[in-house]
């Protein structure tokens, strides 16, 4: 089982250190460097700052929890979403932004591929754990959107990256596919 997690920011990287039991391979990719600011809301640790997120996931779950996974440094693109999306049997969708979202969407329907999604609301209110064919992605850049920089939401992106874990855990042990609202208050499914 080769699981693709395409963005390793706050809700990705969370989500990808909660399922380092399964026996999977995890792949990463994200563009994306490791800033000082991403340390209190991302799963990164000061070395890592500077380093590409993807690399940097990747070398911290060798050193840490001597689990191997692969890494690639780049954007997802139309170009390269067959030859990065291709190999995986599960696509997680931990992006920031609607283009690159619909990229992964494209592809993952065209592909067949199974493709859950992890999301937080523009307001900071609630997060989405939502299987494709129930997910529309939101316009982005509103004004006063909420950001995973600087930890203000932390214990929601906790909650939603551990949700977003247990969603791709259950579809990998029992093929489950179930969705969730999560909220500050509750975990609904």
């Amino acid at each position: 089982m080769r699981i693709l997690f395409c963005g390793v920011g706050a809700i990705g990287s969370l989500a990808a250190v909660l399922c380092r039991n399964l026996d999977a391979t995890l792949v990463f990719v994200d563009f994306d460097r490791v800033e000082s600011k991403n340390l209190l809301s991302q799963a990164y640790v000061k070395p890592s700052v500077g380093r590409n997120k993807a690399e940097a996931l990747k070398l911290q779950l060798l050193n840490l929890h001597g689990v191997k996974a692969e890494a690639h440094g780049v954007r997802l693109t139309r170009a390269n979403a067959a030859a990065l999306c291709g190999g995986a049997d599960l696509l997680v969708d931990c992006m920031d932004n609607h283009h690159s979202r619909q990229v992964l969407i494209d592809y993952a329907r065209q592909a067949g591929k199974p493709l859950v999604h992890g999301a937080v609301s523009a307001d900071g209110t609630f997060g989405l754990v939502r299987w494709d064919d129930r997910f529309v992605p939101d316009a982005e850049d509103a004004p006063g959107q909420a950001t995973c920089e600087g930890g203000a939401h932390l214990p929601l992106l906790g909650l939603l990256a551990a949700t977003l874990a247990r969603a791709i855990q259950d579809f990998v042990k029992q093929g489950t596919r179930r969705d969730s609202l999560v909220n500050l208050s509750a975990v609904v499914s």
